[in-house]
């Protein structure tokens, strides 16, 4: 118990008060008791409407409503209050210590009895209440909570009693320490993780800390235990010298064992038994080092290509099932990802338990972040603020003591994003005083005399490689400036992954691996923050759909996965770039160069299986002896040539290697593929061959003028139908609807943002005037005229339509801007828009997935099928997706009718909406279908980039404008022909 007042006082910019000493969390045999279930709820939409007598309240608790525990009670499908979401900018003023008065308050009650072995000692353990709680127990004040991210005990053995034990805890949304949790994210509280009642008799191990490393394929160790007399240690028999290590003391070389990494988590298990207990840790054996300006574990260097990692779900906010944190951490896994931030806060504690079981390089963050005060000029910032030390140095030993077992963090993270100061120097020294096995990062402070490794957000592609040459600009301070350039790179962000994209991947990756200073980045980040508003709901709500007055929008819906965890295109270009084996296939499909990119494992557990395809559909499929391929070395095979493969090679085919699982592992099935490599014959079909001949235009009584399948307007010489399907265009489209990143920040080479540009040229709003129509006997020109309003640059835009004796319309398209067109266009092409709706498309090209010139690693050349509505990505908020590229014929149909076109080497997207309404709606789920099918033909694309927080595209994918010319062959039938 404690002599601290009652009442909570929620302006105490301090820690929480009550609480026992930070701790470890590990597995005992000593009984627990989880108290999450259903327990009884009253809420009050501010503080100072909530009974002063907390326990005095509790003695009504029949008339209380009921809510679950762990949960967000503002999640829609609890519905007390609503999410609110911001960025940087808080939802109240920057005046702290003090709350606002619109404080949302809630009391969470539960009555529960006990078995007879917790009446010997007993502790409670909040994992997180968001933000400050008050804990009564049995009618007495336990304490106050503070940090919402980070574990709370308390004490209630002198109060436990077998039956009728009452709980109460009061959660104030908002305190002082929210200020110190500004985190780009939802505010959402509540009691949203684990409450337990564990059994501590006296004797009990209060604590143990293992230190392990490793040196030259020897384990070392060393295990403080506290709390408990007479222990004993054991271990596997694999480390039969554990048994000698003392209870304290430096690291003991223990011999031979085997590492601990990424690529292979190998854990051992560690026991202490005592007279009341026996403990189990987990244990790996790896040493975290800078060496060369390098990060290197276990003596070699490695790369991280990470994520990072919120914890979030569209139904249940911040408590997230853990049956979902796992199926997440193996979708990483199987996306060739290694290494998650924690941001911006200490995951819940069993994902860390995963991550040292599945292999993942952790950064493990504080919970800390006060982004809001950057604008203001970081006046009355808690980083530099005395009154917030304690506070700030607690949060940092938390996070530290919960997790220091874990072998999956190499670092500890002071925290994001909230300046520099005093407060950060404090921080630093407690963990340095506490862990010196683990690295310290800090992105805030861009001098890193504080830290062990340079990070940095969004730096460019040419920032890093300066990075990565040791040429960054000089800091002025000399020493600082010399202690930086020992010290590796890292992008904690990077390649922000908000709708379309994200760009630019493969340029960090090869920077990543051609300079060795460069120690990888964290992809921001994993996952879209979307909220159901009801469990039937068929999209995602983001900031100011539940009334907000200050948020950010959709700046929430960032992830390289939906908010229900679908991928995202983004995440499969990003395992394509990260894979860990590269290989190349010779021009003559006669030998297979493969290089391994692992930092730990050979390739002997891996298969290699190949796949050719013909454009006629055959497919012969076979496999490769074993390789042998140390680390980062390189070898070269044979690739079997039969006499089928070589009838084949004649034909003209695509071929694919795939590097697969060999058995199955405990986050991927046998067979998973791992990485790729495809290789086109030389005589791969590309443009077409129209027949020589051609066939003459015809007049009909009704006005029209036919020309194979198409009949165009005999004034306008306008395509009104193909195939008998109402048609209009083809018109010029150099606008598409906007994605996040064409509507981000811009960069520093382009400070306006992209779709701000586009819009003050008009491209949004094109008009198109006829110019002039010729007819002959065996074609039709039309010339237009293209401008925007209020602007005197045109576009030529020229069309002429032929027909062969096969019966294809050859259609050839010109653009030639004139000379006054400055800047970028979004695209260069064509829409046409058919009354009807086609169902599937079957195309061959890139796939199956989307591609733009700065994205699709993921696609491979081929033939492809999907229904119309698979061409679209659902991103949230609706924007320019699912264009097809590197494509040579397309068909459209839906089983009665078929359209197919063919051309060189375009892209295409077909909907059933326009780009209008692409640019004009705000949520995918308000899209609707119009009864028509809108294809767009693309012979130009700009670049995606990733300026939704980070550079534009690289200057390589710009779209200048420019003259283009073009040809497609368009047909149409009544059956159900394919591409």
């Amino acid at each position: 118990m404690s002599d601290k007042p009652v009442a909570d006082d929620l302006t105490n910019a301090g820690p929480g008060w009550g609480a026992l000493a930070p701790r470890a969390r590990f597995t005992t045999t000593l009984p627990s008791m989880s108290l999450n279930g259903t327990w009884s709820f009253a809420w009050w939409p501010s503080r100072v409407d909530a009974p002063a007598d907390v326990w005095t309240h509790a003695e009504t608790y029949s008339s209380w409503e009921s809510i679950p525990v762990p949960s967000s009670w503002s999640m829609p499908i609890h519905g007390y209050g609503a999410p609110n979401y911001t960025n940087r900018r808080y939802p109240f003023p920057l005046t702290p210590p003090f709350p606002p008065d619109a404080n949302p308050t809630a009391d969470h009650l539960l009555r529960f009895d006990v078995e007879p072995e917790f009446l010997r000692g007993a502790r409670l353990r909040f994992d997180g209440i968001d933000s400050a709680g008050e804990v009564w127990f049995n009618g007495q004040c336990l304490g106050t909570t503070r940090g919402s991210r980070l574990p709370s005990e308390f004490d209630v053995s002198p109060l436990l009693r077998q039956t009728d034990n009452v709980l109460l805890v009061r959660v104030s949304q908002y305190s002082a320490a929210s200020y110190l949790e500004d985190q780009d994210m939802w505010w959402l509280p509540g009691i949203f993780r684990d409450v337990t009642l564990l059994s501590t008799p006296p004797g009990a191990v209060e604590d143990v800390f293992v230190r392990t490393a490793f040196s030259d394929g020897h384990g070392l160790i060393s295990v403080d235990v506290s709390g408990a007399d007479g222990s004993r240690i054991d271990a596997e028999s694999t480390i039969a010298e554990l048994k000698t290590v003392n209870l304290t003391g430096d690291l003991m070389d223990i011999g031979p064992v085997r590492g601990w990494s990424a690529e292979t988590p190998r854990l051992y298990e560690l026991t202490v038994t005592t007279a009341h207990e026996t403990i189990s840790i987990p244990i790996g054996f790896r040493t975290v080092e800078v060496v060369d300006a390098e990060l290197r574990l276990n003596g070699r260097p490695i790369v991280l290509k990470g994520v990072n990692r919120h914890e979030h779900h569209p139904d249940f906010g911040r408590a997230v099932p853990r049956e979902v944190v796992v199926d997440e951490l193996k979708l990483m896994k199987q996306h060739n990802i290694n290494a998650i931030r924690t941001s911006h806060y200490p995951p819940r504690p069993d994902m860390l338990d995963l991550a040292d079981e599945l292999g993942f390089y952790v950064i493990d963050e504080c919970d800390f972040e006060t982004h809001g005060f950057q604008l203001a000029d970081w006046r009355a910032n808690p980083t530099d603020d005395p009154a917030y030390r304690d506070a700030l140095v607690d949060r940092m030993s938390r996070m530290i003591e919960r997790d220091k077992n874990h072998p999956s963090i190499i670092m500890w993270s002071l925290g994001n994003e909230a300046g520099t100061g005093t407060n950060i120097e404090a921080m630093a020294a407690a963990a340095r005083s506490r862990d010196a096995s683990r690295l310290i990062h800090y992105e805030g402070e861009w001098a890193s005399t504080q830290v062990d490794v340079y990070s940095r957000m969004y730096a460019t592609h040419q920032e890093v490689e300066l990075i990565g040459r040791f040429e960054e600009p000089p800091l002025e301070e000399i020493d600082a400036d010399a202690h930086r350039r020992t010290l590796p790179f890292v992008l904690c962000e990077y390649v922000h992954a908000m709708g379309n994209g994200p760009g630019g991947l493969t340029e960090y990756q090869e920077l990543f691996e051609r300079y060795p200073r460069l120690a990888g980045g964290f992809v921001w980040e994993w996952l879209e923050h979307g909220i159901r508003r009801s469990p039937d709901d068929a999209g995602f709500a983001y900031g100011g759909d539940f009334g907000e007055v200050v948020h950010d929008g959709n700046f929430v819906i960032d992830g390289l996965v939906s908010a229900d965890r679908r991928p995202r295109p983004g995440l499969l270009d990003f395992k394509k770039v990260i894979e860990p084996i590269r290989m190349t296939i010779d021009d003559s499909w006669g030998r297979l160069s493969i290089v391994n990119m692992h930092d730990f494992v050979d390739l002997s557990t891996f298969d290699v299986e190949w796949r050719v395809d013909t454009i006629d559909g055959t497919v012969v499929r076979g496999s490769l002896p074993p390789i042998e391929c140390p680390p980062h070395e390189s070898t070269t095979i044979p690739i079997p040539r039969g006499e089928e493969m070589h009838r084949i090679w004649a034909d003209s085919a695509t071929m694919i290697m795939s590097v697969v699982t060999r058995h199955a592992t405990a986050w991927c099935s046998a067979g998973h593929e791992i990485a790729w490599a495809q290789s086109r014959h030389p005589n791969s079909p590309g443009h077409p061959t129209p027949a020589a001949a051609a066939i003459i235009a015809t007049s009909s009584p009704d006005g029209k003028l036919r020309l194979g399948a198409g009949e165009f307007d005999l004034q306008t010489g306008e395509l009104v139908l193909l195939g008998g399907i109402p048609v209009s265009g083809p018109e010029l489209q150099l606008w598409r609807a906007p994605t996040d990143n064409d509507r981000g920040k811009g960069d520093r080479r382009r400070p306006v943002p992209s779709d701000i540009r586009w819009r003050e040229d008009g491209l949004d709003r094109l008009v198109q005037r006829r110019a002039s129509t010729v007819i002959e006997q065996d074609r039709i020109d039309v010339e237009y005229m293209v401008a925007a309003p209020g602007d005197d640059r045109e576009i030529a835009f020229d069309l002429s339509w032929t027909c062969r004796d096969d019966g294809r319309l050859a259609l050839d398209v010109r653009v030639r801007p004139d000379e006054g067109w400055t800047g970028t266009w979004p695209r260069i092409g064509v829409v046409m828009v058919f009354a009807h709706e086609f169902t599937t498309s079957s195309w061959v090209g890139s796939g199956p997935g989307p591609k733009y010139p700065d994205t699709g690693q993921a696609t491979r050349w081929g033939r492809h099928t999907l229904s119309v509505s698979e061409l679209s990505t659902p991103y949230v908020r609706p924007q320019e997706n699912g264009s097809r590229a590197d494509v040579t014929a397309v068909s459209l149909d839906d089983g009665r009718r078929s359209l197919l076109i063919e051309g060189r080497a375009f892209s295409f997207s077909a909907r059933h909406w326009s780009t209008a309404d692409l640019t004009r709606i705000d949520h995918v789920d308000l899209l609707a279908p119009d009864g028509n099918t809108y294809v767009e033909l693309d012979f130009a694309q700009h670049g995606i980039g990733t300026a939704a927080c980070g550079p534009g595209p690289l200057s390589a994918y710009d779209l200048e404008p420019h003259a283009v010319e073009a040809r497609i062959l368009i047909s149409a039938s009544d059956i159900g022909a394919s591409a």
